[in-house]
Parts: C-alpha cells; structure tokens; sequence
C-alpha cells in the first residue's frame, strides 16, 4: 500500500511544538520531512529539560523534542550564511510543501517568503503558523501560555471559586499544530487538481477560538461570556468529578436514560422522578442539590467499585487516572498507544489514527541535530537525485523516481 504522501517533500523551518507536530504528522503519512535547524543550538525543544531522553542519539535530547520530531531529516542551516541560505532557497524550490513559524516577515527578508518561494516554485503549499496572525497582531508573540490566557481557555478553567487556569499541556499549540496540517493536506488535494499551490496560514488565537466550540457559540448567542466551573459542564449535570468514599470519581449523564440508571444503581431511584431532576435542564438549575444527594449515596463504596459498577448498567463513570494509568488502560484495550522506533529507543505516541489500509509509515527515531547534514546537502547541491537519497525506501512503498517539483504545474511527476 502506497502512503498517502509518499514522494511529497516537506521543507520544516518550524521549530518548537505546533509547527513540529505538523511535520510530524506529515512524516507519519508517509512525506519526507527535512527539518532546517540551526547550527549548534537547534530547536528550541532540544534543550527543553528535564526529562531528558536516556535512548537518545543525542547527549541530553529532551523528551519534549523527541515528542513531535520522529522520521524527520535534520539538517543545519545558518541563514545569516550566503551559501547556507542558498541551499534553504533550493530547499523550498524543491518542496511539496513547507512549513515555517517565524515572525512575520523573517523569512522575506531571506529571500523565503511565501510570494518569493511561490515565484519558484508556483505549486508550493506554503504553511505559515503565527500567535495572532500576519497584520495587526504580527509583533504579538505566540507562546501557548500567553494565548491560552488572553484567549479565554484560562477563563473557563479551573475552580469556580478559584484562579484561571492553563491546561496540563501546551493545548493550543496542539490544536494547531493539528489544524496545520488538515490546512496542508487540504491545500495538496486542491493541488492535485489545479495544479496550483496555496498559502495555508493558521495561528494560535483562531485556532483557540474555534476549539471553544459550546462555549463560544454560548457567547456568540447570548453575550455573556462563561465562567470558570471547575470540572462541572455548563450545560449537563451530572458531568463531573463526585466525590465517593475513597476520591473522586468522573461521571458524566448525557440523557435522562442514563441518569435513571446512575439513580438505580446508586440504590435511591426516585431521583429520577424528583421534579427537581427529572430532566437535563431542571438538573443544572438544581445541580448544588444533585451533587449533595449523589455524593451522600457515593460515599458508600470506593470509586473504582463504583466505577466498576456503573459500567456495567452503561452509565459513563471513571476513576481520575494519571498518565501511567491511562496507558495502561489503552493497552488492555487493544489501542496500541506506543511505538518503539527501534529496539534501542524508547516508546513514542503513536500515530492517533487507524486505518483499515496501512497509510502509517514505520516510525524512525527523531534525528540527531544536524544527523543528514551530508546527505540533504549533497542532494541540494546536485542537478538532480531522487527522494530516496534522503529516506530509506519504505518497504510498502514504491521508490520515488525524482523529487524534483514541476515549475509548471508545482506537483512530483509520476
């Protein structure tokens, strides 16, 4: 089975985490990724520790680098260098795709902005990732943190009664690393059949703002921007943490059906029929109420028992569970969470989508800095070469005959 991007090439001039998991994920589809890092210090991630990774080719490679840079070429680019900046020039002649995250008019000024490379290079799909876009927000800078707290997921995270809150992980630069790349293959679709590039650009505020879904529509309808509920939903009671005997235990009633048998099997019934509960919405209006009957009745067993329990009669019901916990839990059933690139290499995520088709290349361990330095370079500097001087040939792929891009339509030749 051929992957769904073999024989595309992607030029990575990203660094740190949205536009990395971008490329990444590319990678994992089967592109041939080159990531431009520079010299002697790389991406910012490499020296983002502790932890550090203990399988590393690297001496003191971060975990967090090692997390969105696996089956990637790394190459060594000083820009500020004449000859350096000419192969990065090539490099994105040469490119299906390319994907950068520098302030805005960086890469002009370097002879590598969109117009400048789409000049060249007509069918480019040119992926450009910012904080607060290109115009009026460009010299705003674009740090998870900084946008989940001016963009409002701050504001509705965390106890009511307490402060706003970030999420455990840099969750924008996810979300948008993830909206780059639906852009990028959105963009290689259209290509194939206009023959024409595309610039993609995508940034952290917008990206926010659409995965607020239910609670920007709420505001969008009403005006009345949400506040922060701790684990409780707005919208739906009960779906929240509930205290049992032992600790916390999630449950989360999205239908009356569902909560008459949370009544039953918590032994009182006739919750369900109390006017007060009796339906979603007469349940958030009393949800102070509902939460102290569920509680006074959860306090008779542990929450794995219950848990255990509520299962069964197919009510949706789970302990809190570190990350330990939740991997164990996908390999008992059957997820396969993790890839090992190599059986010297620690485990990684594995790619989160299956196919009934093997469209998933085999995962290579992240690169050394500079690990490609000599074949991206003599591939660069030759008239032509084909994309398997760069990647090992993929077994369930057939090997690429050239990744030179038309000038004229901008697509691999056949």
């Amino acid at each position: 089975m051929t992957r769904p991007l073999h024989g595309v090439l992607v030029a990575d001039f990203s660094r740190v985490l949205a536009g990395p998991s971008c490329t990444m994920t590319l990678a994992d589809l089967g592109a041939t990724v080159v990531k431009v890092e520079r010299p002697g210090a790389g991406d910012d991630t490499r020296s983002w520790g502790p932890p550090w990774s203990a399988t590393s080719s690297t001496t003191n490679s971060s975990t967090y680098f090692e997390s969105v840079n696996r089956t990637k070429r790394s190459v060594t680019l000083d820009l500020e260098d004449p000859a350096d900046l000419t192969l990065a020039r090539e490099l994105a002649r040469r490119a299906d795709v390319l994907v950068e995250n520098f302030r805005p008019g960086a890469l002009d000024r370097r002879g590598l902005g969109y117009a400048q490379v789409a000049a060249a290079n007509p069918g480019i799909v040119y992926c450009t990732i910012t904080g607060f876009g290109a115009s009026a927000g460009a010299g705003l800078l674009g740090y998870d943190f900084i946008v989940q707290a001016v963009g409002g997921l701050m504001s509705v995270t965390g106890a009511a009664d307490g402060e706003p809150t970030k999420a455990g992980v840099a969750l924008v630069d996810v979300l948008t690393g993830r909206d780059a790349a639906i852009g990028v293959l959105a963009a290689l679709a259209a290509r194939a059949n206009t023959g024409k590039g595309c610039h993609v650009e995508v940034n952290l505020l917008s990206s926010l703002l659409a995965a607020l879904v239910n609670q920007a529509q709420g505001y969008l309808e009403t005006g009345v921007p949400p506040g922060r509920m701790g684990n409780r939903h707005p919208s739906i009671a009960p779906y929240e943490t509930l205290r049992c005997r032992d600790g916390l235990l999630a449950v989360a009633c999205g239908n009356d059906g569902q909560f008459a048998r949370l009544t039953r099997v918590l032994g009182d019934p006739g919750l369900a029929a109390d006017e007060r509960f009796a339906t979603n919405a007469s349940r958030v209006s009393n949800r102070e109420e509902l939460v102290a009957a569920l509680e006074r009745l959860l306090a008779a067993a542990d929450a794995a028992e219950w848990q255990e329990r509520l299962t069964a009669e197919q009510v949706p019901a789970g302990c809190v569970a570190d990350i330990a916990e939740a991997f164990g839990l996908a390999e008992r059933l059957g997820l396969d969470p993790a890839v090992r690139p190599r059986p010297d290499r620690a485990p990684q995520v594995r790619h989160p989508v299956s196919y009934s088709e093997n469209l998933v290349r085999p995962a290579e361990p992240p690169p050394a800095l500079g690990e490609h330095n000599a074949a991206v370079r003599a591939w660069l500097t030759s008239a032509g070469g084909s994309l398997a001087d760069l990647d090992p040939v993929d077994p369930a792929a057939p090997t690429p005959t050239s990744s030179r891009v038309s000038t004229e339509t901008g697509q691999m030749p056949s």
